[in-house]
């Protein structure tokens, strides 16, 4: 399954399944996704009510044009299996899975999805926390041609963790060569590339940074752990006024009959080949999509 919408992710907001207030109040945050987390945010023995409490609020609505995801435990956990036949049938646009190393995980996953009764059209997303998934990148993405798969979401307090790595934001060069990969495979096939969270709660300066890293880097959006979060992610993973500007000029660069059979364009006095006209027809339509949800 590909991409094929130009829905904004540039702000994917983990709430902890745990907490019901939490996921009522998720219902006016200016967050493009919402992530109902089930695995990390939720001690061993609150899981099973962390469960019941997410299912309901998924079925229950009431989340707009919010996309709605939710990270189960790994099929390989006492709570895996129970988790994505509970989250499948509460409906959300999409279930997160985390820890994957490679493509036969991906299978295994959507199989489970299929078993549970999951529509074609919910979307599969792995964490790519674990440095075999790194070394194994192009082989989970191939998956995305037999199965649900639809986005990569870094892991880097994992990876931190896995590769033993100091974690320098908002430099993160224990992270660049995973990210860069990352990226890599996803733009290769077709696939969403979430960033990784940054921690520092309050710090205001060092998240912007990291945004714009992240931006700069390729990424469609970025995880977060606080509502606070959310204008920063948004600000920097929106086009920019001056690039849709650039985009429609483009785009009517290429559409004027005079311009036929041209390859090659000068427009607002920079070189711009039909490579161009996709990127810009990309950039007006996640703006578009951005305006319709209010900005």
């Amino acid at each position: 399954m590909s991409v094929s919408t130009h829905r904004p992710r540039r702000s994917c907001l983990y709430m902890p399944g745990a907490n019901p207030r939490a996921l009522e109040k998720a219902k006016t945050l200016a967050a493009d996704t919402l992530i109902f987390d089930l695995e990390d945010a939720v001690a061993p023995d609150a899981k099973t009510e962390a469960r019941d409490t997410v299912c309901k609020a998924v079925q229950s609505g009431g989340y707009g044009k919010r996309e709605v995801v939710v990270r189960v435990n790994g099929l390989d956990t006492e709570w895996g299996l129970d988790d994505m036949k509970a989250a499948v049938a509460a409906g959300p646009d999409a279930i997160l899975a985390p820890k994957v190393i490679d493509g036969g995980d991906i299978d295994r996953l959507d199989d489970a999805m299929s078993r549970a009764g999951a529509p074609e059209d919910m979307g599969l997303w792995v964490m790519i926390e674990m440095p075999k998934a790194i070394l194994n990148i192009q082989d989970i993405a191939e998956a995305v041609g037999r199965t649900r798969l639809t986005a990569f979401v870094m892991g880097t307090n994992d990876l931190a963790k896995e590769l033993r790595g100091v974690n320098d934001p908002p430099l993160r060069t224990a992270f660049q060569t995973a990210l860069g990969l990352s990226v890599a495979a996803a733009r290769a096939y077709d696939l969403l590339a979430i960033d990784g969270v940054f921690n520092g709660i309050g710090d205001e300066d060092g998240l912007a940074a990291e945004c714009t890293q992240g931006r700069l880097m390729g990424f469609d959006g970025k995880t977060l752990i606080h509502p606070s979060q959310l204008a920063a992610a948004n600000e920097i993973f929106a086009p920019a006024e001056a690039d849709i500007e650039q985009a429609k000029a483009v785009i009517e660069a290429f559409a004027d009959p005079g311009n036929a059979g041209k390859g090659v364009l000068k427009v607002n006095g920079k070189m711009t080949e039909l490579l161009h006209l996709e990127e810009a027809e990309r950039t007006v339509a996640v703006a578009e999509a951005i305006a319709a949800m209010g900005g």
